[in-house]
C-alpha cells in the first residue's frame, strides 16, 4: 500500500465535533466537519488511513510523564513542547461521562475527574482544565476503538507540534501557534509555508476553517493528513518505536 492508492485524513477536535482534511488518490484535498468521530469514519472508505491529534489508548495507572510516547516527543519540541500534555488513566476520563448543561456541573465533574486521577496516578496529579477539556473527544475514539478493533489499524494518534517538527527536518517550530489563547498571525504563517512545501496550494489553506471549526484546527488537520500519508508510504515513526499497547490492546504511540 502507498499514499498514492488509499484516501488519506488528516482530524482534530474542534468546537462543533471533528475537522477533517480528505484526500482521495489524484484528487485535492477537501475539508469538512463532522459531529462524531464515528460520523466521519462513516464517510471514509474502508481502506482510508486515518491521523488524529487526539490521545489513543489510555493508561489504567498513570505515571510522570504520561503514557509513554509524550516524554518521547517532548524534547523534540524545545518551546514548543508544552502543547503536549499528558493523559491521566482511563478511570478518570470516565469518572463523569454527564452532559453538562451548567458551568457549575462541569466544574464539579473537572473536580470528580481530578480525584480519580490522583488515585490513579504516581506521584498523584489531578487534570487540567485544557485535558479535561477534550475528555469527551477522547472518549469517543476510545469508545470506537474497543468496539470494533478492525479500526485499530487504519486509525493513528499523532500530533500537530511533533508533525510540524518532523517535516521541518526534525525542527520545531520557531513560533508558537497561539499567544494567551488567541491565533498567533505569524505561527499560523510559518506553518501554512511548511505545508506549502509539502504539497499544499496556499489557496486551499487560506479559506477561512468550516463552521465550528478555528483556522489552528484546520490548519492542525491538515498536518495530520500529511501524517497520514507518511503512515500510508511506511516513513511515519511511531513514538515509542515498537508501539505500546493499552489493557484492551489499542495500540500507544505518537505517529510522525
Amino acid at each position: 500500500m502507498t499514499s498514492a492508492e488509499v484516501v488519506l485524513v488528516g482530524a482534530d477536535g474542534c468546537k462543533a465535533g471533528w475537522i477533517a482534511v480528505r484526500r482521495a488518490p489524484g484528487s485535492a484535498p477537501s475539508v469538512d466537519v463532522f459531529a462524531s468521530f464515528a460520523a466521519l469514519m462513516e464517510a471514509s472508505p474502508d481502506n482510508a488511513v486515518v491521523a488524529v491529534d487526539m490521545p489513543i489508548g489510555l493508561p489504567e495507572f498513570s505515571s510522570k510523564g504520561g503514557r509513554g510516547p509524550e516524554a518521547l516527543v517532548r524534547p523534540l519540541l524545545g518551546a514548543r513542547q508544552s502543547s503536549v500534555f499528558s493523559i491521566p488513566s482511563r478511570a478518570a476520563l470516565y469518572a463523569d461521562t454527564s452532559d453538562f448543561t451548567t458551568v457549575e456541573a462541569w466544574y464539579a465533574a473537572h473536580r470528580k475527574a481530578s480525584e480519580v486521577a490522583r488515585a490513579t496516578s504516581d506521584p498523584p496529579r489531578g487534570v487540567s482544565i485544557q485535558a479535561f477539556g477534550i475528555f469527551s473527544r477522547i472518549r469517543e475514539i476510545d469508545a470506537l476503538l474497543i468496539a470494533r478493533p478492525d479500526l485499530r489499524g487504519r486509525v493513528f494518534e499523532s500530533h500537530p507540534e511533533v508533525a510540524f517538527c518532523r517535516l521541518n527536518g526534525d525542527q520545531a517550530m520557531q513560533l508558537p501557534k497561539k499567544i494567551k489563547g488567541s491565533v498567533n498571525p505569524a505561527g499560523m504563517a510559518e506553518r501554512k509555508a511548511l505545508l506549502c512545501r509539502h504539497g499544499y496550494d496556499m489557496g486551499f489553506l487560506d479559506q477561512p476553517p468550516p463552521r465550528g471549526a478555528a483556522a489552528d484546527d484546520f490548519l492542525d488537520a491538515a498536518v495530520m493528513m500529511l501524517v497520514a500519508g507518511r503512515i500510508a508510504s511506511g516513513s511515519a515513526k511511531p513514538f515509542p518505536n515498537p508501539p505500546l499497547a493499552d489493557g484492551f490492546g489499542i495500540p500507544v504511540a505518537i505517529w510522525a
